[in-house]
């Protein structure tokens, strides 16, 4: 049956309510004022205006408002079964509009009265009201007070009356003002009131003063700020005055409030905190129920209950926002999303919780609608809870029932999951329990328990200044990591060598005690870095410059899966728009989330390669691909933030040589690229110079998270005398040979493996498939194909060639008896030249040769088209691919790569095989 939600009169499910009975009673005549449908700001405006209209002052026109809002929407919720999201909004919109319109009423008086506070300078000064909790997820529960603290923009004084009398200084204005408002929309009357209002959150709890200057609170959060109070802020924005919300002075608070919540690094420490709260919030419950059984079943704070989920995304939130700022949403539901999109929690679980969440909430709002208590305990009246289980939709409470705790059993298993168990164990030391092992002894007792290699290097720990210098709590992780570590050295989980690194890599690294929180906390962790640091000594260096990418352990998928250009891209692009809504996207933040996203990829890409799961060729590849990406984005980003730029999309592209045109790059590997526009604006060569400088230094230069790679650009037309970028007409001469400024012949080797990596007409990854005839792409690779098939002299080709091979060589001495992998006869090099030769003497007739594959796939197309002897190239093919092998493992142990000629003598022969059958002895 359809129940007519405009006809106020009309009975139905609502009308159980206690409170919409006498909502009836006594507002019958002011009900219709309301528009019909859900409350929404515009509508709340209207009947405010209207109440006002009629006699009623300001507080009791809000009273009257809250009332009429309160009966619409028990009749929306329980009758129509109106979205979670109509109800919160409604709420939230209600708060908004009253604190704005106590807030105006507020300075209008004071200022009648004292003037206007100003600044240092003479300049008006702000005062923010910051709604904390549910009102500044935009989330308030139907009974919900209101979480505030007051701000003001600077200290002062007034201006004074027009007489000169009246001047008080600003925190006295903003005191009085405080108290205004809390009369307006706080106090007690004969029609309630519009909110009660809580300021216990402000710096130093109610100690403190109602209203705090913005240098009080940034001093305030640096000083004194406790862990539970970043996940208190988290939520926390401005509501009011509307006025205010968008002005540019917000930003400073903003400035203010970010960096004590976020913090730069991951940020593990705060598992802790959150179990202490968490565990004041059961203690509190239980000792509430202690003698009253029923109040067992709080859907809010007891076990499984609405407070456990929103921990639950907090601290997931507060571990990676900092660095990852697509995290930041203040609604439970939109974090679930974000959490999700990061990989940080599964799908399924996400999706359980948020039907949860909103089971949850929609059964505390109808226990809130039964008398307008703020309460989250279920009745005891069986009539009450019966009303409960129809207007949710179920036929009884029995199906009710079983369905709610259906939902806080999941809840609370992911919770106890999330924080490692269920906290039986009372600890405050902030390491025991499950997930910290044993009780640690003192250095000295751990030293005896410890393996002689271990024990000499721990024991540098009795003077050392940065341990000397940790806090009590610090240091006791710190040795339970190392008990830990010991105990799975004796048990043959890991190896001492990798716990000698271990603890040379946790030494510089103390003063970022979350380090130590993220390997207690995550066990698994622990001993994938001992694994990784055991496997060669490039990782450890590598997690040394760049400790942070070591929570990308954790993720179960990281292991399995490759690299993906398009989601790589498109997570920073999530990243740079959540940046850009706070603006926080100045360049240094930009270079800096560049980096680290870099340094990520290139971790999860190296944890694979040591694990075997991947092979030489893929780590190129995957590298390649992540250089290609980094390449896109930075140049997207740098146009974007070009001042002079002359339209919104350039005419450019990139050219990849070397390792990266041939997708063999390698850990480290620098980049061969060269840059050309196809642009007629007469100030096109001005502005793309000035581009591909500020792009080589985005890409260059060290920020405190490190840098991108090194860029050679040497192989540009004219090398280093010639221009930095230019028009792609002139590239396309040089190359081939028309006019007097031509290229040599090993830039021609070098062509072979080039590729065009970034045209900036193509805006994705996915879009290099559907290129045109007319882009820089296709023409590029028409002008590629026309150098390498262009008629050559063999003869010549084969001296300048072989010429150019002795002078590499030289530069590049073995020493006796060893044979150099790369630069010795029979070395990578060789190959190389031996198959670019083929390449540039035979692509004309036989075409196959002509696409960039890889030295490994060309030379066995060598073989097949009949310029190799039979097995020849098969032979040089598989020896190169082991001399790759050989040389990578090398470079991530960090370990010569001249090795006894013995050792590679069958790749050795193979390689020289081919060399002479290309070039004769």
């Amino acid at each position: 049956m359809h129940t007519d939600l405009t006809d106020s009169t009309s009975p139905g499910l609502a009308a159980h309510s206690r409170f919409f009975q006498r909502l009836h009673r006594r507002y019958s005549a002011e009900l219709p004022l309301l528009p019909p449908g859900p409350p929404v700001l515009t509508s709340m405006q209207e009947t405010l205006q209207a109440l006002r209209a009629s006699g009623h002052e300001l507080p009791a026109a809000l009273r009257i408002l809250r009332q009429i809002v309160m009966e619409r929407l028990v009749r929306l919720d329980c009758e129509a079964q109106a979205p979670l999201e109509d109800i919160t909004r409604a709420v939230t919109e209600l708060a908004e509009l009253a604190l704005d319109q106590a807030c105006v009423r507020a300075r209008e008086e004071l200022d009648t009265r004292h003037g206007a506070p100003c600044g240092p300078d003479g300049q008006p000064v702000e005062l923010w009201i910051i709604g904390m909790g549910k009102l500044g997820a935009r989330e308030l529960n139907v009974s919900s007070d209101i979480d505030l603290i007051y701000v003001y923009e600077n200290e002062g004084e007034t201006s004074g009356t027009p007489d000169g009398r009246g001047r008080i200084s600003n925190h006295e204005y903003f005191a009085r003002a405080v108290r205004i408002i809390y009369s307006t929309v706080g106090d007690t009357t004969e029609h309630g009131n519009v909110f009660r209002m809580d300021l216990a959150l402000r710096p130093n709890g109610n100690s403190g003063p109602p209203a705090v200057s913005l240098a009080a609170l940034e001093e305030y959060l640096q000083v004194q700020g406790r862990e539970w109070e970043r996940f208190a802020w988290l939520k926390s924005r401005v509501v009011a005055p509307r006025a205010c919300i968008g002005s540019p002075a917000v930003q400073a608070l903003r400035g203010v409030v970010l960096p004590f919540v976020f913090r730069r690094y991951l940020d593990y420490s705060v598992f802790d905190a959150l179990r202490a709260l968490h565990r004041q919030i059961r203690d509190h419950a239980a000792k509430r129920s202690a003698g009253h059984p029923e109040r067992a079943n709080d859907v809010k704070l007891s076990r499984g209950g609405i407070r456990e989920i929103e921990f639950t995304v907090q601290l997931l939130q507060v571990v990676r926002g900092g660095q990852f700022p697509e995290l930041r949403r203040r609604p439970t539901l939109d974090a679930l999303d974000r959490l999700v999109n990061a990989g940080l929690m599964p799908r399924e679980t996400a999706a359980a919780l948020a039907q949860a969440y909103t089971f949850l909430r929609r059964v505390e709002h109808r226990i809130q609608y039964l008398d307008d208590q703020q309460t989250h305990i279920l009745p005891t009246r069986d009539d009450d809870l019966a009303w409960i289980a129809q207007t949710m939709g179920y036929p009884d409470c029995c199906s009710f029932l079983c369905q709610l705790d259906t939902h806080r059993e999941l809840v609370a298993q992911e919770f106890d999951t999330l924080l490692g168990g269920n906290e039986k164990k009372q600890c405050h030391s902030g390491g025991c329990g499950k997930k910290g092992g044993a009780t640690p002894p003192d250095l000295e007792a751990l030293l005896e328990q410890l393996p002689e290699t271990l024990r000499e290097r721990v024991a540098e720990w009795r003077t050392h200044p940065r341990v000397i210098a940790l806090r009590d709590e610090a240091r006791m992780r710190l040795l339970r990591l190392v008990q830990r570590t010991a105990q799975w050295v004796k048990e043959g989980r890991a190896s001492e060598e990798a716990a000698v690194r271990l603890v040379n890599w946790l030494e510089p690294l103390l003063r970022r005690e979350s380090y130590l929180s993220l390997l207690l906390e995550r066990p698994a962790v622990h001993e994938q870095l001992l694994h990784l640091l055991g496997a060669a000594r490039w990782p450890a260096r590598y997690l040394l410059q760049h400790p942070g990418v070591i929570d990308e352990l954790a993720g179960s998928p990281l292991l399995s899966e490759r690299f993906v250009a398009a989601d790589f891209e498109r997570d920073l692009a999530l990243r740079l728009s959540s940046l850009r809504s706070t603006q926080e996207d100045d360049d240094e933040t930009l270079l800096n989330l560049l980096r680290r996203a870099h340094h990520a990829e290139t971790f999860r890409t190296l944890a694979r390669d040591v694990e075997g799961r991947i092979t030489v060729e893929q780590v190129a590849d995957d590298l390649s691909a992540l250089a290609d990406s980094v390449l896109r984005v930075t140049a997207q980003w740098c146009w974007s933030r070009l001042r002079n730029r002359h339209r919104e999309t350039p005419q450019f592209g990139i050219i990849a040589y070397g390792k990266l045109g041939g997708k063999e790059l390698g850990y480290g590997s620098d980049l061969d690229i060269v840059f050309v526009f196809d642009d007629d604006d007469e100030r096109a060569p001005e502005i793309y110079a000035a581009f591909v400088r500020k792009l080589i230094n985005w890409l260059t230069v060290k920020t405190g998270e490190g840098d991108l790679f090194e860029i050679d650009t040497q192989l540009r037309p004219n090398g280093n005398s010639g221009l930095l970028v230019t028009s792609f007409e002139a590239y396309a001469n040089y190359q081939q040979q028309r006019g007097s400024n031509t290229a040599w012949t090993w830039e021609h080797q070098a062509m072979t493996r080039a590729r065009f990596v970034l045209d900036s007409r193509e805006p994705t990854p996915s879009a290099q498939s559907a290129t045109t005839a007319t882009s820089l792409r296709a023409r590029f690779d028409a002008v590629r194909e026309a150098v390498i098939t262009a008629p050559r002299d063999p003869a010549a080709l084969r001296l300048e060639i072989q010429s150019m091979r002795e002078r590499v060589r030289a530069a590049h001495p073995a020493a006796t008896g060893q044979f150099d992998i790369k630069h010795s006869p029979g070395g990578m090099v060789d190959a190389e030249f031996a198959l670019q030769y083929l390449v540039l003497s035979q692509s004309g007739a036989h075409p196959e040769l002509v696409e960039n594959l890889g030295n490994i796939a060309l030379l066995q197309r060598a073989e097949a088209a009949g310029l190799l002897p039979p097995g020849v190239g098969q032979a040089a093919a598989s020896a190169y691919r082991e001399l790759r092998r050989v040389q990578h493992r090398a470079r991530l142990d960090e370990a010569p790569t001249q090795r006894p000629f013995a050792e590679l003598q069958a790749e050795q022969a193979a390689v020289l095989a081919l060399w002479e059958a290309v070039f004769g002895r």
